[in-house]
């Protein structure tokens, strides 16, 4: 097998310690020369890894994505050699070989030999863009923690807010919030926090916030909502956040917002997960196989046995199946209309996974290069094969018991 990188590195990673395995092919030898250290993981150790790799030559260095832990490392050495990061499911020491030292020194052998392919880690500032989108979606799964909790203790108290309002944290259930923590018991005064289309409701406001609210039930509420205004501060400091780091690409992300369905925060999210530069996908398929949203290919004896998708990147996944769904119910698109019919046969989630491979696919094509998305319409499928689609519709009056004749329609006058 022919040799491709003649001074590479493997490394073994570990929350204390990184074990390194160098080898450099000598011209004219059978077997490569072979350097195996073991270092800490505190900075200076981090230091000294780095020279010693410098001063072997090596050129390319492989290392395993273990947690967290590779992220220190795979900082420092950037810019100084080509890097690649390999998914562990994807090499495999030989049974009864496993140790540290076998462990980096087959990360070598199988880099030298090029059989090793990188995982797509995007520029740092790409990476702390994912960082930010991500903490943001954190924070948004404890505000709606926070929303159970004041529900949750509403009904203790047999508060039945949400039993008229749909929303209990809108405009009218804070106002109603804020005036029970205040010590405010009575009913009709309480209905008249009402705004909007639940004034028209008052009376059933009243019936419903006629509670047994308790001073301990009033003083957890109290600290509810001190929690949750704390965790809304952050949100939107965190969106301020991520909107400036955004605005040098704010031009893709102005084309990203033109596909039905997706949002700004959409858009950010798959400019901070993808990044802004597809060179690392050779094709919009690899990008959507990358992000689990292609079928799955296991096939044995010519029978294909499961077709489930795979993980993927679960970030874009959730992300892109929301868009999907709000796509679904946009007028008049193109995307509504694959969503239907894939839905009428194979049911919504497969409908769902199909317009979010859809979705990647559209924005692939938009951050790679400056287009502009046009919607192909809602009436895609049927002028796709229009011939076929009126013999059918034919055929479907005519077993309801019609006789069909078909003329063209006149063009109008004007």
């Amino acid at each position: 097998m022919e040799v491709v990188y003649r001074r590479c590195a493997g490394l073994d990673i570990h929350k204390q310690s990184i074990s390194a395995c160098v080898l450099i092919f000598i011209p004219g030898e059978e077997q490569p020369e072979i350097q195996k250290r073991t270092f800490g993981t505190f900075t200076a150790e981090l230091v000294e890894l780095k020279d010693w790799l410098q001063s072997c030559g090596v050129t390319h260095v492989v290392m395993e994505s273990t947690g967290v832990y590779w992220i220190p490392l795979w900082s420092l050495l950037e810019g100084c050699f080509r890097l690649l990061l390999v998914n562990p499911r994807h090499f495999r020491a030989m049974p009864g070989r496993k140790t540290d030292q076998k462990d980096c020194q087959w990360l070598a052998q199988l880099l030298q030999y090029g059989l090793v392919r990188g995982s797509f880690v995007p520029p740092q500032e790409i990476r702390e863009l994912r960082e930010l989108t991500r903490y943001r979606v954190k924070l948004l799964g404890q505000r709606n923690q926070m929303h159970n909790r004041i529900e949750k203790l509403l009904q203790q108290a047999n508060v039945k807010l949400s039993s008229v309002a749909s929303d209990i944290l809108g405009v009218t259930g804070r106002r109603i919030l804020v005036a029970l923590v205040g010590g405010n018991t009575d009913a009709e005064s309480l209905a008249e926090c009402a705004r909007g289309t639940l004034r028209r409701k008052k009376a059933e406001l009243a019936q419903a916030l006629t509670s047994t609210l308790t001073e301990h039930q009033r003083f957890l509420l109290r600290e509810f909502l001190e929690d949750l205004e704390f965790v809304e501060a952050k949100m939107v400091h965190i969106e301020e956040t991520i909107r400036a780091r955004l605005v040098p690409h704010e031009a893709i992300l102005n084309r990203l917002k033109t596909i039905p369905g997706v949002n700004e925060l959409t858009a950010a999210t798959l400019v901070a997960e993808l990044g802004v530069e597809m060179q690392a996908f050779p094709d919009a398929r690899h990008l959507a196989s990358w992000a689990g949203l292609c079928p799955g290919d296991c096939e044995s004896a010519g029978k294909r046995k499961n077709t489930r998708t795979r993980q993927g990147n679960p970030h874009v996944r959730r992300v892109l199946c929301q868009a999907s769904w709000a796509a679904a119910h946009t007028k008049h698109t193109y995307l509504a209309a694959l969503f239907y019919r894939i839905a009428s046969k194979g049911g919504r989630k497969k409908a769902l996974i199909a317009v979010a491979r859809h979705l990647i696919v559209i924005a692939y094509h938009l951050i790679r290069a400056p287009l502009v998305y046009r919607d192909l319409g809602a009436n895609y499928f049927d002028t796709l094969h229009g011939e076929r689609t009126k013999q059918r519709l034919v055929r479907r009056l005519e077993d309801l018991g019609h006789e069909v004749i078909l003329n063209p329609k006149r063009p109008a006058t004007t």
